[in-house]
């Protein structure tokens, strides 16, 4: 069964202008997503699913196909990246091409390693799971957390507070990189984390939201220390 890598990369962003093709460390962030797909060897067609011109000229431009543009439906603040790779999929399929697999990446996801799409990818495979999810375990105890009411610092769960940390569950979160989904399982629930999702763990290392421009700077930072430790 064939395998597609769909990167979503619509021109709009309001917090960091072009985000997208915004340059990091040296070249377009997008290009990081479409090399990492590229060099892993998984995936018969590398995509950009995007709304503007000048995201798909660079696309094509570092080895991504752009065969059709996004609607304008799917171009909004409010469309899901689950439409948008159901969009994609609803395309190829007109043009009479289906996949078994799929992989759904985000274009600020510099940290994103071929090898990690190799294993994910595979993992999706062998399991038969309906999904793969790159997961972080909080560095932090979230059940230690603190909320503000009326000014005054409170404990979120006191229940919990005073436990040792080894003595309380792992919590993790989505890394926000991608998403491995078997397209069959998809197509019937319409969902990025579906009812059989397997984690993939990724060092904290590994992982930084983009979405300020603190956040920006913070992820360069991190990914020259990566760069200069390897």
């Amino acid at each position: 069964m064939e395998k597609i890598a769909i990167i979503t990369a619509r021109g709009g962003s309001k917090r960091i202008p072009r985000k997208n093709i915004k340059e990091f460390c040296g070249r377009p962030i997008l290009a990081y997503s479409i090399q990492a797909a590229l060099e892993s060897g998984v995936f018969d067609r590398v995509m950009v699913s995007t709304d503007d011109e000048e995201i798909g000229e660079i696309a094509r431009s570092w080895g991504a196909e752009v065969p059709f543009m996004r609607s304008d439906r799917m171009s909004g603040d409010y469309a899901t990246t689950a439409q948008v790779l159901a969009e994609v999929l609803e395309e190829y399929g007109k043009r009479g091409q289906t996949f078994g697999f799929l992989c759904g990446i985000y274009p600020t996801a510099p940290f994103l390693r071929p090898e990690t799409l190799r294993q994910a990818m595979g993992l999706l495979e062998e399991s038969g799971a309906d999904a793969v999810a790159p997961v972080v375990r909080f560095s932090f105890p979230p059940q230690r957390g603190l909320v503000i009411r009326d000014g005054e610092i409170r404990m979120n769960t006191p229940e919990l507070y005073l436990c040792r940390s080894q003595d309380l569950e792992p919590v993790y979160h989505d890394v926000g990189q991608f998403y491995c989904l078997n397209a069959e399982s998809f197509g019937r629930q319409g969902c990025l984390v579906m009812e059989h999702t397997l984690p993939f763990v990724i060092s904290e290392l590994e992982v930084q939201d983009i979405d300020t421009e603190e956040d920006w700077r913070l992820a360069e930072l991190k990914y020259r220390m990566r760069q200069g430790g390897e």
